[in-house]
């Protein structure tokens, strides 16, 4: 037979992942777990190895051995029918095969349902625990792999609860066996009861399963002869026989195959699971004459006088009212598999829920809703074990219900509440279904769905007990598209549920999410809402976001910070100061409701905001958000002292860090104070835009500019009286000839001492234009003066400057008297009109073609005549046309020419004061004349100009004004 044993194309290995690590046994079966390679689901390989019997009949003899590999045979062929008829037997409470026995070498292997141990391997893990104390010394054979790699002890009881379920599922597979198969299990032993990861029992072991006598249902089982099984072999292990010790009279005494013997040998099972150890009370050690004699004695025999020899005292409605019904010599006294069932034994609270649950399909809506109502109270009464192991999963397969989703999901939380374990459960069973349910499943449309919505309130109520038994990576990929999909939905009693759960939300995340996938999702949904509910909910979530606590509210009294426990943390559960500045203040300010539970609540974040914020950004955007929102007219007085003492707080810190700045800046200027003027210079202001001493000019030198009357004294030549010594300002006049050079865009700088005493120096800039803005407008009366210059007759004017012209003089000849209004000039002050133009005939003068500037200070080419004595036949280089009826003057030859004259030839000489200051100024005036003409020689002739009315600035007038010129000051008072 083995020589048709396939090697090495098994379609086992070939499609699954087998562990090298034997899980546990089941009579002659090594049971190893495994991995199906295209699904990653586990299941377990059940393995027979031909040499564990042949080991047993290697001493025997030529005819001995052949018996031996006869009856090896047999064992081979009983061990295929009970793969095949686990192929034939569908039932939730026997063992669901999932690939068909196939042969391999040296043995047999076939594949089912993932389990976790037999009956048999656990109950010798009890008494091997019992014998030492504690874990006993084969624990390693009950060490199991979880899916992440970690190895633990499998969580397996044996109490009161679990027995109870165990035998309720055993009996419903007798049930189906007897009344649907129409077959006798014949063998049932702890051998032949798997326990799968659900900690369900299911029967397997069907060896010596066969109709029952007389019976006419049609089956494909081959039916077994009583005779053949009881013949044991002693060359063969005990494991692939009949088990005597579970074995019914029935067959041995009786020589009688029916299906009540499957229930005495259930009676018997009973009692071993009470036991200590854990046996049966008939120990035959394999002999059918020692089981006959066991039956000759009623103390040897289990019954109720004797306690069912039990060592451990039995439940009491077990004792009572079911062994005696099943362990009775009488087949026709024991009852059946349904009876059983319904036995006092089995009525109570918990088994009756267990029940109800392997029942759920069948029953109404009416009863599972209240069922599911009901299941909360009851679940704490359960064992650990039965609630992750048969409650949990049980409800999590109704979840499909959607009409009792809410239901189940708050007894499924009630089970992660009460579990040791719940961190594990929810990661294998609990996350993968809601997320299948609320994001894999979602509608795409943002459409109501009341029954999702109910269930998605109940997680959203459990955030919490879900981030406790999360990671960050599962939560962000399982959990939070949940709570992502809660605050986009429609329903607003989800989106205040989703965002009240942020405090336990975001300890679980990372800053990355937080700031690019949870809080653009907030800032839409507060953006686009009405109502103001989810308003004051969304600044409260901004509030959490920014680190603050949703703890402290207005009334307290600390605004200058929230208190230690309420600071920000340094932490990636708060947003960056970027993000509040520039994402979340927009936010408040674009909120237009005047409600003061709104305008409160945005005071919240204003106030965590404004803790972290820059001080210029609290004084340029979050300081008059705050004003603006305090003026609202529904405020009470209490809700703006809160506004008030949060400006006030703010305002303060932003004071506070100003004026360290300025220090600090003060400090690093070496303690020297800026000046009002030296910030105005440091852009590059004009000087004397203000009455001060350095600029030479007072608020008295103003007051008498605009009154028209001689106010103080002034170092000016051109402001001096008529009583001024001429030598002085001559003397002054020469000492500012031989200073640096000078040209029209540089500020003069004062030659003498004002006064005020010395001037201040003068900051080191230059100045290419005048601030013309920093002088007021000159606007002179109306006069005769304002006309272009047309002499008259009358007495003549009295000059008033001794310094020297270096132009051509006026021709005196042809120059006619002056009238009664020079003379009356000489108490008027100066006109502005004359002196532009004088100031313009200066400027002409100036205009040197190219050539450079003379290094000495020169008066204006522009001469006016002064009284007249004689006549003078000398043409000047540059004449005025004379008065209309007056005598004409000579035009000189050429204009700009060399003088023929000087001015102490051609001038007349006054009279009285006006005369010594003329007397007194002639030296220095011809010298200056001198040198001027040889300047002048050198320039083309030149058009005389009419005067401008339009007068220059007043800077510009004193650069161009000769600061030594008698005759200068005289052109100025015409």
């Amino acid at each position: 037979m083995f020589s048709s044993l396939k090697g090495f194309s098994s379609h086992i290995n070939s499609n699954y992942s087998v562990s090298q690590t034997v899980a546990s046994t089941a009579g002659p079966w090594k049971i190893y777990d495994a991995k199906k390679k295209s699904t990653g689901k586990t299941y377990s390989v059940f393995v027979f190895e031909r040499k564990s019997i042949e080991s047993h009949g290697g001493s025997l003899g030529r005819s001995g051995a052949a018996a031996f590999k006869r009856s090896l045979e047999e064992v081979t062929e009983r061990l295929k029918k009970e793969a095949s008829s686990l192929a034939r037997l569908r039932h939730p409470n026997i063992l669901e095969l999932v690939e068909p026995v196939e042969e391999i070498r040296g043995g047999l292997q076939f594949v089912t349902e993932s389990v976790t141990t037999s009956l048999a391997s656990l109950l010798q893990e009890k008494d091997d625990q019992e014998r030492g104390g504690g874990v006993g010394g084969r624990s390693s054979r009950y060490v199991t792999e979880d899916s992440d790699g970690t190895r633990r002890r499998r969580e397996i009881e044996i109490d009161e609860l679990e027995i109870q379920k165990g035998l309720l599922q055993i009996s419903k597979a007798l049930e189906f066996l007897h009344e649907n198969a129409g077959l006798v299990h014949a063998n049932l032993t702890p051998d032949a009861i798997l326990i799968n990861s659900k900690s369900d029992w299911k029967v397997s072991g069907l060896a010596f399963c066969s109709p029952p006598e007389g019976s006419t249902k049609p089956t494909s089982v081959q039916p077994i002869s009583l005779s053949e099984v009881l013949n044991l072999d002693p060359r063969l292990p005990r494991y692939v026989q009949i088990n005597l010790d579970y074995t019914s009279p029935d067959f041995i005494l009786d020589n009688n195959l029916t299906s009540s013997a499957d229930m005495f040998s259930l009676g018997l099972l009973c009692i071993a699971l009470y036991n200590s150890p854990h046996r049966s009370p008939i120990e035959s050690s394999g002999s059918i004459s020692a089981y006959k004699r066991l039956f000759t004695s009623s103390s040897t025999v289990p019954s109720s006088g004797n306690g069912f020899l039990s060592k451990r005292p039995l439940p009491r409605d077990l004792s009572a009212h079911v062994l005696p019904r099943l362990i009775t010599r009488r087949p026709a006294q024991r009852m059946t598999a349904r009876e059983f069932q319904e036995s006092e034994y089995f009525d109570n609270i918990l088994i009756s829920t267990i029940r109800f649950l392997d029942a759920f399909p069948a029953k109404t809506p009416n009863e599972k809703a209240q069922f599911m109502r009901g299941l909360n109270k009851v679940l704490p009464s359960f064992p650990k074990s039965v609630m992750e192991k048969k409650v949990l999963p049980a409800l999590l397969e109704e979840l499909k219900d959607k009409d009792l989703l809410s239901l189940i999901l708050q007894n499924v939380f009630k089970i992660m509440d009460l579990l040791p374990s719940s961190r594990r459960a929810f990661s294998e069973k609990i996350r993968p279904r809601l997320k299948e349910i609320f994001v894999v499943n979602a509608k795409q449309a943002q459409e109501k769905d009341p029954p999702r919505d109910a269930g998605l309130m109940v997680v959203l109520e459990n955030a919490s007990l879900i981030a406790e038994n999360s990671s960050g990576k599962e939560f962000k990929d399982d959990v939070l598209p949940i709570i992502l999909a809660a605050i986009e939905s429609p329903t607003p009693s989800l989106i205040d549920a989703s965002l009240r759960s942020l405090p336990v939300v975001l300890p679980v995340l990372d800053f990355s999410t937080i700031k690019n996938e949870l809080f653009p999702i907030i800032a839409a949904v507060f953006s686009k809402t009405s109502s103001l509910a989810i308003k004051v909910r969304g600044c409260r979530a901004f509030v959490i976001l920014c680190g603050g606590s949703n703890e402290s509210s207005s009334a307290d009294d600390g605004l200058d910070g929230l208190g230690p426990d309420k600071k920000k943390k340094t932490s990636s559960s708060a947003l960056d100061k970027y993000t509040m500045q520039e994402k979340i203040i927009p936010l408040i300010k674009a909120i237009k409701t005047k409600e003061p539970a709104v305008m409160m609540a945005a005071l919240d974040v204003l106030r965590v905001v404004g803790d972290n914020a820059d001080a210029e950004f609290v004084a340029m955007d979050i300081l008059p958000i705050l004003w603006n929102m305090s003026l609202g007219p529904l405020l009470d007085l209490k809700q703006f002292q809160s506004f008030m003492e949060l400006i006030k707080s703010l305002s303060r810190r932003v004071e506070e860090e100003q004026m360290k700045k300025l220090q600090e800046l003060s400090t690093l200027n070496g303690g020297r104070s800026p000046t009002p003027n030296d910030d105005f210079l440091g852009f590059g202001g004009v000087s004397g835009s203000t009455f001060d001493a350095s600029n030479g000019a007072t608020e008295d030198d103003f007051e008498r500019l605009v009154k028209g009357k001689s106010v103080g004294t002034s170092s000016d030549t051109i402001d001096a009286g008529w009583d001024v010594n001429p030598a002085a300002s001559a003397s002054a006049a020469a000492s500012a000839s031989i200073k640096s050079p000078q040209f029209a865009w540089s500020t003069p700088s004062p030659t003498s001492n004002g006064p005020y005493g010395p001037p201040k120096s003068q900051p080191p800039f230059r100045t290419v234009t005048p601030d013309l803005a920093s002088f007021g407008t000159l606007a002179p009366s109306s006069t005769q003066y304002s006309q272009p210059l047309q002499p008259a007759t009358g007495n003549t004017a009295k000059p008033m400057s001794t310094a020297p012209q270096t132009s051509s003089a006026v021709n005196w000849s042809t120059s006619a008297a002056t009238t009664n209004a020079w003379a009356s000039s000489s108490t008027t002050p100066i006109s502005p009109a004359v002196s532009s133009f004088s100031n313009v005939s200066s400027g002409i003068s100036n205009m040197n073609l190219g050539q450079p500037r003379p290094t000495m200070n020169q008066s204006s080419s522009f001469s006016l005549p002064p009284p007249p004595s004689k006549a003078s036949a000398t043409p000047t280089s540059f004449s005025l046309a004379p008065p209309p009826g007056g005598v004409q003057r000579q035009n000189s030859a050429t204009s700009f020419s060399q003088p023929t004259s000087n001015f102490s030839s051609t001038a007349h000489q006054p009279s009285g004061s006006m005369g010594s200051m003329m007397n007194s100024g002639m030296g220095g005036m011809n010298r200056s004349m001198n040198s001027m003409s040889s300047m002048m020689g050198s320039m083309n002739t030149m058009t005389p100009i009419q005067p401008v009315s339009q007068p220059p600035p007043p800077q510009q007038q004193k650069q161009q004004q000769p600061q030594g010129s008698g005759l200068d000051k005289y052109e100025s008072l015409l």
